[in-house]
């Protein structure tokens, strides 16, 4: 009797306080990794979503200047069969790309970084001369980047070069931000350790690559290797390269955020 009731007491007494204590640690622990864990996924998940909104802005961009490059060169001037010379400057296009200087009497060499005698078009620089909607009249799509900012601006197509038109305040509005494939080299040495392959040599990256016609049923070539051919008139294809550092860096390696979008117009139009 003493020895049951002895057992019976002792089952009612619970837990020890080491063993509350041992408890107590085991719950906080897992707490405490619970927690570190929600917090790595938040940073992940605030990178992701702010790298996500600077790919949607670059996709967009890339997708609408390769439009515009696909539609460039229509209505050409030979579409017209009398009276042309008559016609204003905004009826017909002389040429896919507008060039400077000297458009549209005497077109220039495209070159890359710097070369050619082209100001436009150029590695950070094109116009495309088009009919954007069903009116007919040809307008001048400019972008350009300046600093870290792509600008795009439309205005009407009017005789004589396009520069000056295209840049007029209030035309050109900015289009992408935080594109940096022209920042400075100290800024580029910091993104060729993380993304090499983004930078090949180290050098800045054309947003603009031209590709010119050559002798008939050849493949458009890089418009500086065309020789004879190498004019903005003969210009078919053009390779976009937006490379767009995201608004944050990486909450856990706090390392920039880099994305490269890619496209290439193809001219449908035929040449004058």
């Amino acid at each position: 009797m003493n020895i049951a009731h002895r057992f019976h007491t002792r089952s009612r007494a619970g837990f020890a306080l080491a063993e509350l204590a041992v408890s107590m640690a085991i719950f906080l622990a897992i707490c405490g990794a619970m927690f570190l864990l929600l917090n790595s996924s938040q940073k992940h998940y605030d990178t992701q979503t702010k790298l996500l909104g600077s790919f949607q802005d670059a996709r967009l961009g890339v997708d609408e200047i390769v439009r515009d490059a696909e539609n460039s060169g229509y209505p050409p001037q030979n579409q017209f069969a009398l009276g042309v010379n008559a016609l204003a400057a905004s009826a017909y296009t002389n040429s896919p790309v507008a060039w400077s200087p000297n458009y549209p009497t005497t077109a220039c060499l495209i070159g890359t970084a710097g070369g050619g005698t082209c100001t436009t078009p150029g590695d950070f620089d094109a116009i495309f001369e088009e009919a954007t909607d069903t009116t007919g009249i040809v307008k001048w799509i400019r972008y350009q980047l300046v600093g870290t900012t792509l600008f795009r601006g439309v205005v009407t197509k009017v005789a004589g070069d396009p520069s000056g038109p295209t840049t007029a305040a209030g035309v050109l509005l900015p289009y992408v931000t935080n594109v940096v494939n022209n920042v400075s080299a100290a800024q580029r040495a910091q993104y060729v350790a993380d993304y090499p392959n983004m930078f090949p040599g180290g050098v800045a990256q054309p947003v603009f690559q031209y590709y010119c016609d050559g002798a008939a049923n050849t493949a458009p070539v890089l418009c500086q290797n065309a020789g004879a051919y190498n004019s903005p008139v003969n210009v078919r294809d053009i390779e976009i390269n937006l490379i767009v550092l995201a608004s944050q860096n990486d909450q856990q390696t706090q390392k920039p955020r880099l994305v490269q979008l890619q496209g290439r117009g193809h001219r449908v139009n035929p040449n004058q």
